[in-house]
């Protein structure tokens, strides 16, 4: 999630487990600890642009590295908070804030190595978009509440409401996907993969992308919560086939390893740019649901394949582009 929604899912967690009396500062612990999980976006090279993708969501998202991470929260928030509560309490509501970063990351798309390091897969349930302000609003409202009556029941309703609506997006996540596997068949296709994920801000509207024969079929299905749900027609792109496209290509060069570790981090949903010339793409995600355009892709030196690939990004949406996305939104 959002770095934002990250600190107001541990501030909930966090005050719906304190006393009365600590509900303002366990608020702030547990708002404090789950942003230290996405410190592991400093990891960067000037020499390596790949090393932040392959860092982000990594260890300090995984389950077995809450306590620790618990720990280093408490140790930078203790000098400021020593008068006024007691380490273990300290840590106890650091503990409850970390604990969500790892959870609600893994919910995304985008996911995160959850089970690290007994599994090194990224675990992405795709239940909710990357920036929801329903969700996040619905903390506020929780968090704000249980701040000025100093009772952490308010916070108690929110967890409730996360829940609820985390579940919500299970059963969404499930009917975009029993439609996307029907616009398959009605295509005579038989999918080798097929995933779907939601658009930003909302459970309505969810991007499906499917292979098969070589081929990444993009669609947009909006799933509303009293019909049948509708399927927009998106377009098509050939799969990305390092040996097939770039035979030139040995595993001994630096371009073929970089490429193999963008396969990976991309769950090998590769594509040239549309409209960049030498670019590969995650198809995975982009600005329109319906859209081969990628979201981010990486630049390849086909004449220095020893060098190390450049890593971008394409938030560009025109003004036709975002009617189109609050139509098919709104239906």
């Amino acid at each position: 999630m959002d770095i934002v929604t990250q600190g107001l899912i541990g501030a909930t967690v966090a005050q719906a487990g304190a006393r009365p009396n600590e509900v303002r500062l366990a608020s702030l612990i547990g708002f404090c600890a789950p942003l230290l999980a996405d410190a592991d976006a400093l990891i960067h090279s000037t020499e390596d642009p790949l090393l932040f993708l392959e860092f982000h969501r990594h260890f300090s998202h995984a389950l077995l590295f809450i306590p620790f991470g618990a720990l280093i929260a408490s140790l930078l928030l203790w000098p400021f908070l020593r008068k006024h509560l007691a380490f273990k309490r300290v840590y106890l509501y650091a503990l409850l804030g970390y604990a969500t970063a790892g959870f609600l990351d893994a919910c995304t798309s985008y996911g995160t190595h959850l089970l690290w390091p007994l599994n090194d897969e990224r675990i992405a349930w795709s239940i909710i978009s990357i920036f929801d302000p329903v969700f996040s609003l619905a903390l506020i409202v929780a968090i704000i509440f249980g701040v000025i009556k100093y009772k952490p029941l308010a916070a108690r309703f929110g967890l409730l409401f996360a829940t609820a609506y985390l579940s919500l997006g299970v059963i969404q996540h499930e009917r975009a996907e029993a439609l996307a596997h029907l616009q398959a068949q009605q295509r005579g296709h038989i999918t080798d993969r097929l995933i779907v994920k939601p658009t930003m801000g909302n459970l309505l509207l969810w991007r499906s992308v499917y292979e098969t024969d070589g081929m990444y079929y993009v669609d947009a299905v909006r799933v509303g919560l009293a019909d049948k749900g509708k399927v927009f027609t998106g377009n098509s792109v050939q799969a990305f086939d390092i040996n097939r496209d770039l035979p030139q290509l040995t595993d001994q060069m630096m371009l073929y390893r970089d490429i193999k570790r963008f396969e990976f981090f991309s769950d090998n949903f590769l594509a040239w740019h549309p409209q960049r010339p030498n670019v590969l793409g995650d198809v995975r995600y982009a600005m329109l649901p319906t859209s081969i355009r990628p979201l981010w892709g990486i630049e390849l030196p086909l004449e220095s394949p020893n060098e190390h690939v450049s890593f971008g990004t394409y938030r560009t949406m025109s003004t036709s582009e975002r009617k189109t996305f609050f139509a098919m939104l709104f239906n």
